[in-house]
């Protein structure tokens, strides 16, 4: 059991790559979509042709990206879990990705269904009606030249799955000596391509089924309305301890529980590829459907990342103990601005999650009461941050029917509501936030920046404890062979916010958006590629 946990939190980690990407690619996207506005940027620019064929390059860049987000996943997913040679897996999973699909395609082949027999036309000719035809004609897509199950990035997920599996039992297969050339990670490749053609067959025969009962899921959350929204934004922020939010996310982003749209008799699934979908092809979905899909995205943590928690922020500060204000202002002003401008949330909330969890439980549902609020009030900001980026790009630049201002308008309400809310609470149940710790606990020194890297590999029990190191977006995530060799106190010198025990291997160091580095800093100090 705890080696699966072990594993799901590899794997949710494993999904930040394709997330951290297309996060980008979406403000790059919303940017050249509001310039293309004529309403945004008036007739005299959109006539203009130079930068009009400039920005239409960014948008079918970032289109391109979005389109083959499934080989990512499966790519993604494949690096993140397997055990050693990374690359060998990551190249595995593009061959396996492609080889599942061709088997799927086989299999449809078998069947009488091709690109040219499930067309919405050659559908109603055989006795379809349109309705039913388009919705049927949509279940099919061209991906990387072959027709196949319209599978999203489950698809994607199943193929890297299913790779890093096979890599991680066959990447040390010795063979007889006459054809040891194609043993060790060599061999990976060859199984795959093997065995995910036999995985597409099963899929092509039980994909139906599979379908129905997650559309069928999709559509009771869908008809939950604002509920769902709520359920979600209170879940997601109850999961960030675990590092298993990412899941949910990517859940409600990339499949059918998001939603489902038609564009150019192609299926789109999941809120975050419907949004997407709305900036590349401008005028083709409903506004309904869009606004459906957003619910679950940006919009309901813009009031939270941007008023909500640097509100909690000041409260911290004003109730810490006088001799502690300057330094837990330094904490809470940078987590403030962090959650405000990009609404990366961590720093701050690592603050209050474990000393009191009656504090992160109100925060959780208020942040899905703010999601609730935000579709109710109709809002159409997408992407999945959820700062002022966010706000800025998908809000303001698009337009009045973003409704944008509503996200300030529960600002307003959430900063007294956070800051009187958490300031009772810290009071009231004498909560030992930052600047508030016990008097007899010893208050470590912060280390200077020369030391930084040498005691953050001390503190997770030495070189020889380490086994694996990595990071998210705020997190250093480390595996080791002795959590009891992991000394808290020694990495909360180093400028952590906080340090969590997912599992009895498992260990996650709070740094803040400055965790890439420190990441780095310690790979090269250890050696590990």
């Amino acid at each position: 059991m705890k080696k699966m946990a072990s594993q799901i939190h590899a794997f949710g980690k494993a999904l930040m790559m394709p997330i951290s990407v297309i996060a980008a690619a979406g403000i790059f996207l919303g940017v050249a979509a509001a310039m293309q506005n004529p309403a945004i940027t008036g007739e005299a620019f959109a006539s203009l042709q130079i930068p009009q064929l400039i920005i239409g390059f960014i948008r079918k860049v970032a289109g391109a990206l979005f389109a083959n987000l499934p080989v990512f996943f499966a790519v993604a997913s494949a690096i993140g879990l397997a055990k050693a040679e990374k690359p060998t897996a990551a190249f595995a999973a593009v061959i396996g990705f492609i080889s599942m699909h061709v088997g799927i395609s086989a299999t449809l082949a078998s069947k009488g269904l091709t690109a040219a027999t499930t067309t919405p036309e050659a559908l109603q000719r055989a006795g379809m009606d349109q309705t039913a035809s388009m919705m049927v004609s949509a279940e099919y897509i061209d991906m990387l030249g072959i027709f196949t199950y319209n599978m999203s990035v489950l698809g994607g997920v199943i193929a890297g799955l299913v790779t890093v599996f096979l890599h991680n039992r066959f990447y040390t297969q010795q063979l007889p000596t006459a054809i040891s050339f194609f043993g060790g990670r060599r061999f990976v490749p060859i199984v795959t391509v093997v065995v995910l053609p036999l995985i597409g067959v099963l899929l092509a025969l039980v994909w139906p089924t599979i379908g129905q009962g997650i559309a069928w899921i999709g559509m009771m959350i869908g008809k939950s309305g604002q509920y769902g929204a709520f359920l979600l934004g209170t879940f997601e922020r109850l999961l960030i301890p675990t590092g298993l939010h990412h899941i949910l996310n990517e859940t409600v982003r990339f499949t059918p529980i998001g939603g489902i749209a038609t564009v150019d008799n192609q299926t789109l699934v999941g809120a975050l590829n419907i949004f997407n979908a709305s900036l590349t092809h401008p005028g083709t979905i409903p506004d309904d459907t869009i606004r459906s899909a957003t619910r679950f995205l940006a919009q309901g943590k813009i009031p939270v990342m941007m008023f909500g928690l640097p509100a909690a922020a000041l409260a911290i500060y004003h109730t810490a103990r006088p001799e502690h204000k300057q330094r837990v202002k330094a904490l809470v002003m940078a987590g403030a601005l962090t959650s405000f401008t990009t609404g990366i949330t961590e720093p701050l909330e690592f603050c209050f999650m474990f000393v009191s969890p009656v504090l992160y439980v109100l925060h959780a549902l208020l942040t899905g009461l703010s999601f609730m609020l935000m579709s109710m009030l109709h809002l159409m900001i997408g992407n999945v941050q959820g700062g002022a980026i966010d706000l800025v790009v998908f809000g303001i630049l698009g337009g009045s029917k973003t409704h944008w201002w509503w996200t300030l308008v529960l600002g307003a309400v959430y900063v007294p509501v956070y800051y009187y809310g958490f300031r009772f609470v810290i009071t009231r149940m004498n909560v030992e936030t930052p600047g508030r710790e016990s008097e007899e606990e010893a208050k470590p020194e912060a280390v200077a920046a020369d030391q930084r890297t040498s005691v953050i590999i001390s503190g997770l029990g030495g070189e020889a404890n380490i086994e694996e190191v990595d990071c998210c977006f705020t997190r250093l995530r480390v595996r080791v062979k002795e959590m009891k060799e992991v000394v808290d106190q020694t990495l909360m010198t180093t400028g952590a916010n906080g340090v969590n025990r997912v599992s009895d291997h498992d260990v996650q160091v709070i740094y803040g958006p400055q965790v890439e580095k420190i990441a780095n800093d310690v790979k090269n100090a250890l050696g590990i590629a």
